[in-house]
């Protein structure tokens, strides 16, 4: 039985607010790449609001910083969705929508099955992640960390 699962979190600045003409087609993709994420091996759970969406929720002052936050059940599953779904067409042209980012723009750590994270907790593991590079706390595909062995409690 799995004890943790895989959460992920992304944050990108945009060029321009989600209504404008310049953020149409990544805005229009939104649901379908959503969509298609919620339907691959692994996913387990994504950040969203009791729309369906999670460009409402803010996790910094900026509002032109978008956060994505979900969790899967491996590395390799959400590695697989991410470059080779939909997804990775939008991630290969990001620029187009996004600005370069000033910091780690991606980080991973495991969660106890049924925990899910908030937006202020995967805010603060990207910038420990940025600050302090990779570790358990957050890290990278670059460098993977196995989840935590479960507890063993004595008799």
């Amino acid at each position: 039985m799995q004890n943790y699962y895989l959460a992920q979190i992304n944050v990108a600045r945009m060029k321009a607010p989600l209504d404008d003409p310049i953020m149409a087609e990544f805005k229009t993709a939104i649901d379908e790449v959503n969509a298609i994420a919620e339907s691959s091996p692994g996913f387990v759970w994504r950040l969203q609001d009791e729309d369906g969406d999670a460009t409402n929720i803010r996790a910094y002052d900026d509002p032109k910083i978008l956060v994505n936050m979900s969790a899967w059940e491996s590395a390799p599953q959400l590695q697989t969705y991410v470059y080779n779904s939909l997804h990775k067409d939008f991630f290969i042209r990001r620029r187009q929508w996004f600005e370069k980012y000033e910091g780690q723009h991606f980080g991973m750590w495991w969660v106890p099955v049924g925990q899910f994270p908030t937006a202020a907790e995967g805010r603060e593991r990207i910038e420990y992640l940025t600050l302090h590079g990779e570790s358990a706390k957050c890290f990278t595909f670059k460098q993977l960390h196995a989840a935590p062995l479960p507890k063993v409690h004595s008799a």
